[in-house]
């Protein structure tokens, strides 16, 4: 007996030990209580969950036993138990660099933005007039970039360094004049694990790629080139003229390169490149194995709508008021499906956040001397190991150098008796990385590795001559000359009382997770548990550079390999990757896992990919990432694919099917019964079944992707499994496969993986992400939450996602259509409203809806997606019933609100529909002339006004901000141009 999951037990009668075991931590993940749960289950018409399930899920798919994840266990045994893996990895001094360097985050930052839910439970700006606060952190580090590369144009940032090199090299394809050209140059001081990546996008794109010296580079006839600035070894060299020598045979050229070095080196920019890029971590963020970390993207003007990702731009309210929103959002992928520049649909904004305010915090002098203190060890421990008799690689640097060593095995040997870890993948040389938290210790015990003790040399004395002689390590002529950072709020907050109110400041201006429910379909915006969050912080976890040698890493292999076998488990697939960096990137993974399937037999013609309209929207760019041509499959009146479509275009083209992508259950909310047998269509015309992980929520302990006969899916850690959406990030998108699948996973060019499940050695197969584990840090968020929630609580939790939507639906249906149904008229975990009719009649949009329900402290549910003219709702198992009911009453209301406008009481403009959301600076103006009262404006119900939300900006213009593209922080002289 289980008293944690069977809440009929009376506690009285409960034995000792059922009390010691009670588990809370699923009472308190669940919103609804026990007769919560009773309630709605009588009102939607059901005896008990399982009922409902039999209710709602084809018998069919069903699964036949519970998962085998283990019993749920409570949050302070979790953490116990997952601190003692934390502590099986060794945290080494790092010097291995490669793009990656240990930081020290401002604890004013910690605090306030990692470790606050008020930053990571919010969802991606699409309200943008509930957002500004983030939005102006986005803004920031855009302006951060735009400042530090010398170009023009940034975006909101991308997901690591290697998939941003890879995105330059397709928007390079894109613009480029050099049409005949397929070849892309690679000088070979990029990173390893940026070509490792390059090689993947670039082999499922058909380009060439060329790996070959830089000083080679304007000798082949390419579209596009990409160059690192410093090199991977450390090395700076004056690109001028090679990047002025390519662009005149019409390549594009990228420069990778690095934020802090550029405080004192020659931005790419004003060397001539079209695009910088690079990563962000060293602004304030932890290595964590790999991530997740901002990519920075900057390009010219000239550029901004093949620009992959996001971008935040100024616009005006319509007050004519300066406001932010997420500027050419026709751009982006579920709107373009296949003719998108890129499948991302996740930018790293928590992380760009953090670096962001890390600049702010430090402003262009903390910086500089930051930078300077880098460069000065550097040069220090270079003159003093020159000065006895050991060569360097090169005679220029910024952080980094590259020591010759006939002993290298010896060398690292004994760093590793200091505790120090020092790059390894280098002939006949060591290379070593400085970073801000060296201290002249490590210079000394990286003198003491490297000459053995004895040398006699002293730090002080050697800084001591290089002030005295000078340094040339960064050439004169690659020096920076040109200001950075100028704009007052890089400039205002350096004191940690002024940073904390900025930071506070802000968020004040978003509505989380953690003021009102999100009801995201297709999202799902649940709980993210302190618990969960907790390990995240843990030095064990934070500290680990995703190259440490293995044995370093014990932790996070028990860690990855646990959570592996849980994930197989819940999904039914045979092996399993934890590379993706996002649920988009797992698409792509999957794909690529069946393309080089279908090549390994021979069948590499095989390139079409059908596609039903109630798919997720990423999937069609997918696909294209891929190469693989598009063919739209029809759904019928109820929402459910239209199986006699699929079979004809199926069979039409059989010889040539890769597979197909659908969505369960299907994105307009409902479980088909008919899945099993689209699967066994796809099988039997030759193609393989991709099954998009978005609405796993519907399925763990009801039914798995496995079970139903797909072959691959990704899975959004980010939804189902309580990572939190971070304002638009941080994701996760695992993919699970089966065996046949499982040899096609992708490896690491640093790191031999195998798979997980079967121990498949994955060779010689190129990498998706930068990193072999993808973003691992955030993985301790998902094994925590399975450890807690054990088997039962799993199940559920889906029961009562499914039971909530079904409520909400219930309470709904007589106020507006509910658009699709299955079985029984039940829906899944999300429901459709259809706003189409009432549209019609009364003129009030879905927009006015959404935006009114900001009045109400809601943010709006999915907005015309997947179908225009609607919106889509996903309330979550976490939602209690009295918050479920409180949304309830708001959609009721405002369907009160609209039959008004219907029936002519209220004018077409002049009514709080039209006009919301409504600001403080509304409510107080002295000229109020509208029909309707300032109350109902802004407390149209009671609840409200105990606890208000006030929107900081009203309706924004998007139209305008897209013809007056500014993505930089304005002047505030410049904001007088928008009242006029």
């Amino acid at each position: 007996m289980n008293v944690a999951t069977n809440p009929n037990v009376s506690l009285s009668s409960a034995s000792l030990s059922e009390l010691e075991n009670q588990n809370e931590f699923i009472r308190r993940h669940i919103g609804p209580g026990k007769q919560e749960i009773a309630d709605m289950l009588a009102e939607v018409g059901a005896t008990s969950l399982d009922d409902l399930m039999q209710q709602t899920v084809p018998a069919g798919i069903r699964l036949p036993e519970g998962l085998n994840v283990g019993e749920a266990q409570r949050e302070v045994d979790a953490l116990k138990e997952l601190k003692v893996v934390a502590a099986k990895n060794v945290i080494n001094r790092s010097f291995i660099g490669m793009g990656y360097s240990n930081t020290l985050t401002p604890n004013v930052i910690l605090r306030n933005v990692l470790e606050n839910p008020g930053w990571y439970t919010a969802y991606t700006p699409y309200q943008p007039e509930i957002a500004q606060g983030r939005l102006q952190a986005i803004l920031n580090f855009q302006q951060a970039t735009i400042d530090l590369t010398g170009l023009p144009l940034a975006s909101a940032s991308l997901l690591d360094e290697a998939t941003a090199a890879a995105e330059a090299m397709a928007l390079a394809k894109r613009v480029s004049k050099n049409k005949k050209s397929n070849a892309f140059f690679i000088a070979n001081n990029v990173h390893p694990q940026t070509i490792d990546v390059l090689k993947t996008r670039a082999d499922m794109f058909g380009f060439e790629l060329i790996v070959g010296d830089v000083a080679d580079a304007a000798n082949h006839d390419v579209f596009g080139a990409l160059l690192q600035y410093p090199g991977t070894t450390g090395e700076l060299i004056d690109i001028r003229e090679l990047i002025s020598s390519i662009q005149e045979n019409k390549g594009i050229v990228a420069v990778a390169t690095d934020m802090l070095a550029l405080t004192m080196m020659t931005p790419p920019g004003e060397l001539g490149a079209d695009v910088a890029l690079g990563s962000a971590q060293r602004f304030g963020v932890p290595m964590g194995y790999g991530g997740p970390h901002a990519a920075f993207f900057a390009t010219r003007d000239s550029y901004k709508r093949s620009l992959p990702g996001r971008i935040i731009g100024v616009s005006k309210d319509t007050r004519g008021r300066p406001a932010l929103r997420m500027a050419l959002q026709t751009r982006e992928q579920h709107i373009r499906r296949e003719k998108a520049n890129s499948n991302i649909c996740t930018a790293q904004v928590l992380l760009a956040n953090m670096a962001s305010f890390y600049a702010v915090y430090h402003g262009p002098q903390g910086l500089a001397a930051i930078a300077h203190r880098v460069h000065r060890f550097t040069d220090i421990l270079a003159k003093g190991l020159i000065s006895k008799g050991l060569s360097l690689k090169h005679d220029t640097w910024f952080d980094t150098i590259t020591v010759n060593v006939s002993n290298k095995e010896a060398v690292l040997l004994a760093a590793l008796g200091k505790g120090m870890n020092l790059r390894s993948n280098i002939d006949d040389a060591v290379g070593i990385s400085l970073d801000e938290s060296t201290t002249r210790t490590d210079i000394a015990d990286l003198f003491d590795v490297l000459l053995g003790e004895g040398h006699g040399l002293d730090v002080a004395a050697l800084d001591a001559e290089i002030i005295e002689s000078g340094s040339e390590s960064i050439p004169a002529d690659l020096a920076r000359t040109t200001e950075y950072l100028t704009h007052e709020v890089f400039n205002k907050y350096h004191s940690e009382t002024e940073m904390l109110r900025y930071i506070k400041s802000l968020e004040n201006k978003d509505l989380a997770l953690n003021h009102s429910m999100i009801s995201l379909g297709s999202c799902t915006m649940k709980l993210n548990a302190v618990a969960e969050m907790i390990p995240v912080t843990w030095p064990e976890f934070g500290q680990l550079h995703p190259f440490a040698p293995l044995n370093q890493a014990q932790g996070y292999r028990h860690m990855i390999d646990e959570l592996s076998d849980w994930l197989i488990n819940i999904t039914g697939y045979d092996s399993l990757s934890m590379q993706p960096n996002s649920g988009a990137q797992g698409e792509y993974t999957g794909l690529l896992a069946i393309q080089r399937y279908h090549q390994s037999r021979g069948e590499g013609h095989r390139n079409v990919c059908l596609i039903p309209q109630s798919a997720h929207g990423t999937n069609p760019a997918s696909a294209q990432m891929v190469s693989l041509k598009v063919v739209v499959v029809d759904c019928d009146a109820k929402g459910n694919v239209d199986l006699e479509d699929l079979r004809a275009k199926a069979e039409e083209v059989k010889d040539n099917l890769s597979c197909a992508m659908i969505t369960y259950p299907s994105t307009h909310g409902v479980y088909e019964q008919t899945v099993r047998e689209i699967c066994d269509i796809v099988h039997e015309n030759g193609g393989q079944v991709y099954m998009d992980g978005a609405n796993m929520n519907a399925q763990v302990g009801v039914t798995s992707p496995g079970l139903i006969g797909s072959d691959v899916s990704h899975l959004n850690l980010h939804k189902t499994f309580c990572i939190p959406h971070g304002g638009g990030g941080p994701g996760m998108g695992p993919i699970g496969v089966k065996a046949h699948l499982a040899p096609f996973l992708p490896s690491h060019t640093l790191v031999n993986l195998k798979a997980g499940g079967t121990g498949e050695d994955l060779g010689s197969n190129s990498a998706v992400s930068a990193a072999p584990w993808g973003s691992a840090s955030i993985l301790p968020i998902s094994y925590m939450y399975i450890k807690m929630m054990g088997s039962d609580g799993l199940r559920k939790a889906t029961e009562v996602a499914i039971l909530n939507a079904n409520y909400v639906a219930k309470k709904l249906e007589g106020h507006y259509p509910i658009l699709y149904k299955g079985m029984n008229g039940r829906i899944a975990h999300e429901c459709i409203i259809d706003l189409r009719p009432l549209k019609e009649a009364s003129g009030v949009t879905e927009m006015d809806v959404a935006k009114r329900l900001n009045d109400y402290g809601f943010h709006a549910p999915t907005m015309s997606f997947p179908v225009a003219g609607t919106l889509m709702i996903e309330p979550t198992e976490s939602e209690a019933k009295a918050e479920l009911d409180r949304f309830i009453e708001a959609m009721i209301c405002i369907r009160q609100e609209i039959d008004k406008v219907q029936s002519g009481e209220w004018d077409a403009t002049d009514n709080p529909l039209h006009n919301a959301p409504h600001t403080l600076a509304d409510i107080i103006d002295a000229n109020w002339t509208r029909s309707y009262s300032r109350e109902l404006a802004a407390y149209p119900v009671a609840a409200v006004a105990k606890d208000k939300f006030w929107p900081t900006v009203n309706r924004i213009d998007d139209v305008f901000g897209d013809r007056n593209l500014i993505c930089s922080c304005p002047d505030l002289d410049s904001y007088r141009d928008f009242a006029e």
